[in-house]
């Protein structure tokens, strides 16, 4: 089978599109067809050797992925041959960028009934952090106030949908140009951050998702009320700040459970959030979507998707 490898760390001219053996699925695996595989700017830090987990080389990247089940390990028994799923691959977020890819099978779940692979190969990532932000970290209920910066990214769109599925006050912030994208999503307050200090608008919010990083952080300290919570997915908040402030302050790392997958299909198939494609690629130009991650290329608003074998 094809797949993109790399033997070492770099930019996107590291990647090697080659022939390797098709795995067989060890205990607790499935191995999958893959018909179409998520780009995440994940896949871009593991490339580059910036990934938070070790990742010996040589590696295939890729993590996001939906396609049809081939055969299943000894001791799964949730999952059979024929079964349309999607999910990541496993804990190393590595595998998907080929023709068949192992999963482990507490990271996969039933596809999404009412979505192409390529659609569903968009979501999981994405998706899920939104929803462990949400309601596992900052443990919002219905009637309480987000902030969510960056909230016409791939993360941000869904959590704005979460949000307003649950009942949740957002204030979102964006650039001009996606203010009437992120109104339709549902937030309930719309803040361009080029023209306005978000700061000066916004007192005592329950939690601020943070999908931004940098000064947007720090600033965001004195828009929480006491108690509140600021939630980063992009980099660790200042503790002496948080203490300063009366809230609390964490970072991090998603985790793709089979559990969650299932939550994000049902609100998926009861058309309560939609999904998001930029551009779709086949496998053959994975180095391409590569390029986009890093802004050589010009960078899609949504998802960027590689087309394994989905059409």
């Amino acid at each position: 089978m094809m797949a993109w490898r790399v033997h070492e760390f770099g930019s996107p001219e590291v990647m090697k599109f080659e022939p390797v053996p098709r795995p067989e699925p060890g205990p607790g695996e499935v191995l999958v067809k893959v018909a179409a595989a998520g780009v995440g700017p994940w896949d871009g830090w593991i490339r580059s050797g910036k990934s938070a987990l070790p990742q010996p080389l040589p590696l295939t990247l890729g993590s996001d992925l939906s396609g049809e089940i081939v055969t299943v390990g000894p001791g799964v028994s949730e999952l059979r041959a024929g079964d349309q799923v999607y999910g990541v691959t496993n804990p190393q977020f590595i595998g998907a960028y080929a023709e068949y890819a192992l999963a482990s099978a507490g990271m996969v779940s039933n596809k999404p009934t009412s979505l192409t692979h390529i659609e569903a190969a968009s979501v999981p990532v994405v998706a899920v952090t939104a929803w462990q932000a949400l309601f596992d970290r900052a443990q919002l209920k219905p009637g309480q106030t987000v902030v969510i910066h960056g909230a016409a990214g791939n993360v941000g769109s869904y959590a704005v949908q979460l949000a307003r599925r649950v009942g949740v006050q957002t204030i979102a912030t964006v650039s001009a140009g996606d203010i009437s994208l992120v109104r339709n999503l549902g937030a309930n307050t719309v803040i361009d951050y080029r023209s306005q200090h978000f700061e000066e608008h916004v007192r005592d919010a329950d939690a601020v998702i943070d999908l931004v990083g940098g000064e947007t952080q720090t600033r965001s300290f004195q828009v929480l009320r006491r108690g509140g919570k600021l939630i980063s997915a992009v980099s660790r908040p200042d503790q002496d700040i948080a203490k300063r402030h009366g809230v609390e302050a964490a970072f991090f790392l998603v985790n793709v459970t089979s559990e969650y997958l299932t939550k994000v299909a049902r609100f998926i198939d009861g058309g309560k959030l939609r999904t998001n494609v930029g551009a779709v690629l086949p496998l053959a130009d994975a180095r391409e979507a590569h390029l986009m991650l890093e802004r050589v290329r010009p960078q899609p608003k949504g998802k960027i998707v590689l087309d394994v074998g989905a059409s």
